[in-house]
């Protein structure tokens, strides 16, 4: 269930060593500019496309932004840029010698990784190149981070699909209403409840969006295993079940699959019915923390610079 990541597996913003011949070059005039800036028209120098410039990290901040900042530092380091005063940089003899000599820039973590280790705090500077296969990976370290935490996440919400699919028909049901519960359904008095068992009426749990229960949901909940996809005919069922209701909404959660048939249909009736799959559905669960709990969390710092006004 790999589909759980929420990182895109492919980026379209280039590696950090492919921003250091931008950094440089930007400041290959001589002048001083704020770090804003350099971002900026760094990335007008490598000229990406819309989707780049507008791809986030799962934090939020702008993936361009962060390798940006990444080559900065490396260059700083390095001493091939150096900050006049706080959050200023401007190029430096060392920076604009190797820019004339390398106009084609760094295109790879190992080779970004041979030129900026010697730099790096835990290495010697006066060591010998070392192994590639010995030195730290060069990708952002908050990219890293994220990797990391999109792996886990997947591996536990493959481990929550699979104890869904183990779980009680009842279990399942009731699990389904806490999560729509916990997404903000039912409002603050948290109005839902499991209705499934003998005479259901086709529905397994019903949500009161107000107090008096004047606007309703209705959920259907279907505890599948992996490849045995729910079709057209389950959901016209569902829909048939929701008009005895007389309700207009209604979700579909399964630990399965929809066909496409079926996803097809849900889109062309004037019923509105939301279909989740297991996928999505262990996507939430991880998200509103039902189900899951946190295990570990880890701050990262970076300097407060109000504090150096």
């Amino acid at each position: 269930m790999a589909g759980v990541n929420a990182e895109p597996l492919e980026s379209e913003v280039p590696i950090w060593p492919v921003f250091v011949r931008h950094v440089l070059a930007v400041l290959s005039d001589g002048s001083t500019l704020h770090r804003r800036d350099i971002v900026g028209r760094a990335i007008d120098a490598a000229d990406l496309s819309e989707a780049a410039r507008a791809e986030t990290l799962n934090s939020g901040g702008l993936r361009s932004e962060q390798r940006i900042g990444w080559a900065i530092s490396n260059l700083f380091k390095a001493g091939w840029i150096e900050r006049p005063v706080r959050a200023n940089y401007r190029i430096t003899e060392a920076g604009r010698a190797w820019l004339a000599e390398h106009p084609e820039g760094i295109g790879s973590f190992s080779e970004a990784n041979r030129i900026f280790a010697p730099y790096w705090p835990h290495v010697q500077k006066d060591a010998a190149v070392v192994p590639e296969e010995s030195l730290p990976d060069s990708a952002d370290p908050i990219e890293q981070i994220e990797a990391g935490i999109n792996r886990i996440t997947t591996d536990v919400g493959d481990s929550l699909l699979g104890r869904l699919r183990d779980s009680h028909p009842d279990f399942f049901e009731e699990a389904v209403v806490r999560l729509l519960l916990a997404m903000g359904y039912g409002g603050a008095e948290q109005r839902g409840r499991r209705i499934g068992g003998s005479g259901d009426g086709g529905v397994d749990g019903v949500i009161d969006q107000d107090a008096l229960g004047l606007e309703q949901v209705y959920v259907q909940a279907k505890r599948y295993a992996e490849g045995n996809s729910i079709g057209r005919e389950t959901i016209q069922a569902f829909i048939g079940a929701l008009h005895g209701f007389g309700a207009g909404r209604g979700v579909f959660i399964t630990t399965s699959t929809f066909t496409q048939n079926a996803r097809d249909y849900a889109k062309s009736i004037q019923t509105r019915v939301i279909l989740i799959d297991g996928k999505r559905l262990v996507t939430l669960m991880i998200k509103y923390r039902v189900g899951v709990q946190v295990k570990q969390s880890y701050d990262v710092v970076d300097i407060d610079e109000d504090f150096f006004e």
